[in-house]
């Protein structure tokens, strides 16, 4: 899976299971790929060893928050509308609010 946003990719690798979503990017230090949390408006980001960026959106792919270079011991609390978060290495993309992601298969 990946995402394409203004000329630029990313692999992506979809949290299904319970213990994928609960771990997502904890203990991890070095991020080259991106996570999407289905069916998500709220993460965490205790135990995380190194900062993220986060999008959050709707079930149309609409980008409705960005949170830029989120440090650890941080809660986005769960937001209206967001159906969609995905988690990436920091500075990735470059995103706007109401701008769409495109996720591929």
């Amino acid at each position: 899976m990946i995402i394409k946003y203004d000329n630029k990719t990313i692999d992506v690798v979809e949290c299904k299971t319970f213990f994928s979503r609960l771990k997502g990017f904890m203990f991890e230090k070095n991020i080259e790929h991106a996570l999407l949390f289905d069916k998500c408006n709220s993460i965490h980001t205790f135990f995380m060893k190194a900062n993220i960026d986060v999008i959050m959106c709707d079930s149309e792919n609409k980008i409705l928050s960005f949170y830029s270079n989120l440090t650890k011991n941080k809660i986005i609390w769960p937001q209206k509308k967001v159906t969609k978060v995905i988690e990436l290495p920091v500075n990735y993309f470059n995103v706007k609010i109401n701008d769409y992601l495109d996720i591929k298969q």
